[in-house]
C-alpha cells in the first residue's frame, strides 16, 4: 500500500470512530432527557406515556398520606386548576410542606397517578422558574376562561364577551 492510501484508510477509520463517539453521546443524552409538565398538561395528555418526566406545582392542603412503613407518601399536586396525584417511597426534603412549591420527577403509572423516584423542594416562595411561572400562568388563564364560558352558558340571556 502506498503512504496516500495509508492516510486515507487512518482518516475514514478516525471519522468512523468519531462518528460512534458522538452517537453514544447523544442515545445517551437523549435518554438523560427530562421535561417539565404541569398538572393541566399531564391530565390533558401532554406528558410522555413510559418515560420519565418532571411534574411541578403546589401541594395541596391536607392531601399528605403517610404509610405504616413510614417511608411511603401520597400526596397531589396541583397548579390551582388540576391535580395529580403523586406516590413516593423515601425520605421527604426538610423543605417539603404543604402548601409549598414542590417539583418530582418520576413516570406516569395507572389511574393518571405520578410514581415518583425524586422529590424537590422549593426552598424560596419568591423565586420561580420561567418556565414554571409561564405555565402556572397558562394554566390559571384556562380556568379562568373554562369558568366564564360555562357560567355565560347558564345564563341565557347575559351578554358574552370576546372569550379567549
Amino acid at each position: 500500500m502506498k503512504t496516500r492510501q495509508k492516510r486515507l484508510i487512518l482518516i475514514a477509520f478516525g471519522v468512523l470512530l468519531l462518528g460512534g463517539g458522538v452517537a453514544l453521546v447523544l442515545s445517551a443524552f437523549q435518554k438523560n432527557l427530562v421535561f417539565f409538565f404541569t398538572p393541566t398538561q399531564v391530565l390533558a395528555g401532554e406528558a410522555p406515556q413510559g418515560r420519565s418526566f418532571r411534574l411541578g406545582g403546589m401541594v395541596e392542603k391536607d392531601s399528605l398520606q403517610r404509610q405504616a412503613d413510614g417511608v411511603t407518601v401520597s400526596f397531589v399536586v396541583t397548579d390551582t386548576v388540576k391535580s395529580v396525584r403523586v406516590k413516593y417511597k423515601g425520605i421527604l426534603p426538610d423543605l417539603f410542606k404543604e402548601e409549598k412549591g414542590v417539583v418530582t420527577q418520576g413516570r406516569l403509572g395507572p389511574d393518571q397517578i405520578l410514581i415518583a423516584d425524586e422529590v424537590l423542594a422549593k426552598h424560596d416562595e419568591n423565586y420561580m422558574p420561567p418556565e414554571a411561572a409561564y405555565a402556572l400562568k397558562k394554566a390559571k388563564e384556562a380556568g379562568s376562561n373554562v369558568e366564564a364560558a360555562s357560567s355565560a352558558q347558564n345564563a341565557p340571556n347575559a351578554k358574552v364577551g370576546n372569550l379567549k
